[in-house]
């Protein structure tokens, strides 16, 4: 059975997961869509490897797209025999069966070259020296004298003054040619090894797993997870890999049939016991956890953009830029107000809507957010607003986590492993569904609030992305406040 050419995506796809490899290959129709989220993800890093270019000015780019390779060979082949060419970007090469298309080569005097393979990330991961390695192989193959290999990254401590990138301190460059050249004999093993696998006339046997999401998420996960039982053991909460596999020899994937031997910790025997028995779990002190609040209690909820390139000055790559909050305030008597923010200026509004939130929090009352994620916020609102710094810190102190509290006491079958508030709503309240919002979720939220502040972006597109942005935020608040009020019922408050 003859195989087509592996490229450097499909390597790494076959080191995560065989099955998503034969997948890619010779069922790609199952593949779900990319989510505007994940696009977003790999648009952004389409863009910081044309930024990283300028780093190599005179470098040239070979223009041929993937779908045609032989011509891009022929290009890059030109490139390789000028010698005023000083760089090339996305040159193309096959050895042995494996095609890769290099972010960047960088020419030496001495006649050897730099690889450097571009990634948004701000540093080197696991992943990233097989990415590299394969490379080195193919171009090993080749015959090249690399005097470095490895990853162009972005810098976490550059701070951006606000009116022009230094791309020298925005990048880094760690060689890891040493590192990819002691895998070689490792990589060659793999690749034999996909190879076999591809041309064996079946797909490999895989169940769903840990491997599914790390150290990307598989395309073809939610095809494999229709094998699954309802109720699948990946949903005990914190379950390992180990476990997993030790379920997986003894041929166990519903969480009903975990054999009460099998060790767990205490939420993952609580998850099993909920779903075994149908019913809810409703712990001793849930009920003193969720009445002894203070009032107001503030229902509070931030939404943020994290550019890896920084968008404004004063940021780092990736740094965490809040654009919108909501605030349900519930008082003592049960009146509810509500106020909100939502930043309409393609600029740094962080005082702003600094300003606006210490005005809505005032001094008194509980702050009930979801996770500890709303304290990052108003600490990194803290660091950077010294006029603000002190009041802001001061509402750390008030802060109380519901994600916290319904973990340690309260479960649901219909949570099926997930605290997260976008499950945990539903669950408890069902007539508060995020299906019917044109926003669903938080990275969603924020790749619209960057296409609501494009200036090429129409008013009326502006105007409705706005609206779908304060309602979902909001949807968020009163969902945690209607989250309480529901488990305090079902405590008998």
């Amino acid at each position: 059975m003859s195989i087509p050419p592996l490229s450097k995506s499909k390597f790494i796809a076959g080191i995560q997961c065989p099955l998503r490899l034969w997948y890619s290959v010779y069922a790609p129709e199952l593949a779900s869509e990319p989510t505007p989220a994940k696009q977003a993800r790999l648009d952004n890093g389409r863009k910081v490897g044309a930024l990283a270019r300028g780093l190599f000015p005179r470098g040239v780019l070979v223009e041929e797209d993937h779908l045609h390779h032989e011509e891009a060979i022929r290009s890059t082949q030109a490139f390789l025999k000028s010698a005023s060419v000083p760089a090339i970007y996305e040159g193309a090469f096959t050895f042995n069966h494996v095609k890769i298309r290099t972010d960047i080569l960088e020419r030496v005097r001495d006649g050897s070259w730099n690889l450097m393979e571009v990634k948004s990330a701000t540093q080197v991961k696991e992943d990233h020296r097989y990415d590299v390695a394969i490379q080195y192989y193919v171009l090993n193959g080749f015959g090249f004298d690399l005097k470095s290999a490895g990853v162009l990254h972005l810098n976490k401590e550059y701070v951006y003054d606000g009116e022009e990138l230094d791309l020298g301190a925005l990048f880094r460059f760690e060689d890891l040619k040493g590192q990819v050249a002691r895998i070689q004999e490792e990589v060659e093993a793999k690749l034999q090894d996909l190879k076999t696998m591809l041309g064996s006339g079946s797909p490999p046997v895989t169940n769903p797993s840990r491997h599914c999401s790390e150290p990307y998420d598989c395309e073809f996960y939610e095809h494999c997870r229709k094998k699954m039982p309802d109720h699948w053991v990946l949903q005990l909460s914190g379950i390992g890999k180990d476990k997993l596999s030790q379920l997986a020899e003894m041929g166990i994937h519903d969480i009903r049939d975990v054999p009460d031997s099998f060790p767990l910790s205490p939420v993952q025997l609580r998850i099993k016991r909920c779903v075994v028995r149908g019913r809810e779990y409703i712990g001793p002190m849930l009920k003193t956890a969720l009445s002894e609040r203070e009032y107001p209690i503030h229902f509070l909820d931030f939404e943020t953009i994290s550019p890896p390139i920084p968008r404004y000055g004063n940021t780092r790559p990736h740094q965490k830029i809040p654009f919108q909050w909501s605030d349900h305030i519930l008082s003592g008597g049960g009146s509810l107000d509500h106020r909100e923010y939502l930043s309409v200026e393609d600029s740094d509004t962080r005082e702003e809507l600094a300003s606006s939130l210490l005005e809505a929090l005032g001094d008194r009352g509980d702050i009930c957010t979801y996770t500890t994620y709303e304290k990052r916020v108003i600490a990194g609102l803290a660091n950077h607003l010294p006029k603000y710094r002190n009041h802001l810190l001061t509402l750390l102190d008030r802060c109380w986590d519901l994600w916290g509290t319904i973990r340690k006491g309260y479960y649901h079958p219909d949570f099926h492993g997930s605290f997260s508030l976008k499950t945990v709503l539903p669950a408890v309240v069902p007539s508060m569904s995020y299906e019917v919002l044109a926003v669903q979720d938080g990275e969603y939220a924020g790749v619209e609030y960057l296409r609501m502040i494009d200036g090429e972006t129409r008013f009326e597109e502006k105007e409705m992305i706005r609206k779908n942005l304060l309602q979902y935020c909001g949807h968020d608040t009163i969902g945690m406040l209607k989250i309480r009020e529901e488990l305090l019922k079902r405590c008998g408050a």
